[in-house]
């Protein structure tokens, strides 16, 4: 707004026409920046990566967790039916 003022004068001054136009470019770019790093933190939660504050990681990790001991539980339990069997005959 302010630069169009100062172009509507007759004779504007140029260096505060110029500073101006810098600050008016420096906030455009501070916004663009950080619009991109919103766009990149809501891509990383939508898609379900890891992200700065997430704890997706972590319990990915528990869950793996978790279903190896499940899977070692049903094993070592058909393992001693087998035994059971076996010492049955």
């Amino acid at each position: 707004g302010l630069v169009i003022l100062e172009l509507s004068k007759e004779k504007p001054q140029e260096r505060h026409l110029d500073r101006q136009a810098a600050q008016f470019g420096a906030a455009v770019a501070k916004v663009e920046a950080e619009l991109s790093a919103q766009i990149r933190y809501l891509t990383q939660v939508a898609t379900g990566q890891p992200h700065e504050g997430s704890s997706y990681a972590a319990r990915k990790s528990c869950q793996l967790a978790l279903n190896r001991l499940d899977y070692a539980r049903r094993r070592l339990g058909e393992l001693a039916r087998a035994c059971e069997l076996m010492l049955e005959q």
